[in-house]
């Protein structure tokens, strides 16, 4: 099951794979009105012109592979505005806007090796992209965007959803999230769960006991679905998730299961901050009726969260 999203490190790797036959980095660096995508997105262009991202979903990509090649023959970056204001009068935006793309042949790969190896140790990273070529950038460190001649891009580790509970909506839940693209954990005490969620990408992993949570190291990028009838088990799980970093942690339930996980966490010794946040069951469709939708509605809200936290592609100052 191939994921539905392409990420920045997909990106990456894609340039990575192609450094040795040629490959252009494309960054987004300026928007003039409006964008399909948004500062710092990127498109990596191969010698044979495949490639991997886009900047309009289709309507410039042609000419922006087209000078990349030019790039890539010259061997020296440069600058090229698409759409309003461009010199390119026969290429336009659907939304009427012009975007500012900065083209840089033949990225240093060992340099690419770093910021990949980075994010698959679920750290985050920055790089400097520069008129002769690219540098680390420490992220948190750096002004955002724009500095002077040089160029800098955030990148953040993939999206980890981790579903914890039993049935169909478990299985329903980690499957969308692995089609979304998300690095995807499903947990369940009930056998037949862990095989029917297993599947290309998603790590399973039966719960042996309600007080032993999973082995799971836990970050700033990873969500948690809580996902019980038996709400039982919430008891000991919940407050581990959230004891530790985390992006987002919800739980489904109708009224009293959620008055009763209100006083497990106040026993537990949660401020009312964390608390208020049960008030409703998560997900951003109301009285889901099926576990498709309710895949559907907590997948939704995770990657919204996720998007609204880390959606920019500048480094933070």
């Amino acid at each position: 099951m191939a994921p539905l999203a392409i990420t920045p490190a997909d990106i990456l790797r894609f340039a990575q794979d192609c450094a040795a036959q040629g490959v252009v980095l494309v960054t987004l660096t300026g928007i003039a009105g409006s964008s399909p995508r948004a500062i710092g997105a990127q498109m990596a262009v191969a010698s044979d012109g495949s490639y991997r991202g886009s900047f309009s979903g289709g309507c410039i990509e042609a000419a922006i592979v087209s000078e990349a090649l030019s790039a890539l023959a010259a061997g020296e970056s440069r600058r090229v505005r698409f759409g309003a204001g461009s010199p390119y009068i026969d290429i336009r935006l659907p939304c009427g806007g012009g975007i500012d793309l900065l083209f840089t042949p033949r990225p240093d790969p060992h340099i690419l090796d770093d910021i990949l190896a980075r994010l698959d140790a679920r750290e985050p990273a920055g790089l400097w992209i520069k008129g002769d070529g690219i540098a680390i950038a420490e992220p948190g460190t750096v002004p955002a965007g724009w500095s002077d001649d040089a160029f800098c891009v955030r990148y953040v580790p993939r999206l980890r959803i981790a579903a914890i509970g039993h049935g169909e909506a478990l299985v329903a839940t980690a499957r969308l999230a692995r089609f979304f693209g998300a690095e995807t954990f499903a947990f369940s005490p009930l056998a037949d769960d862990v095989t029917a969620a297993s599947g290309d990408g998603i790590t399973v992993a039966l719960l042996e006991t309600r007080t032993s949570p999973p082995a799971l190291a836990t970050d700033p990028w990873t969500a948690f679905a809580f996902l019980f009838h038996d709400h039982e088990w919430e008891d000991a799980l919940l407050p581990w998730a959230l004891r530790g970093p985390y992006l987002f942690v919800g739980a489904i339930g109708g009224w009293q299961s959620r008055a009763n996980r209100r006083d497990m966490l106040r026993r537990a010794g949660f401020d009312d901050a964390i608390i208020g946040r049960f008030e409703e069951p998560a997900g951003l469709i109301p009285a889901t009726r099926d576990p498709a939708t309710l895949a559907l509605s907590l997948v939704a809200e995770i990657v919204a969260a996720y998007q609204e936290r880390y959606g920019g592609g500048a480094c933070e100052g």
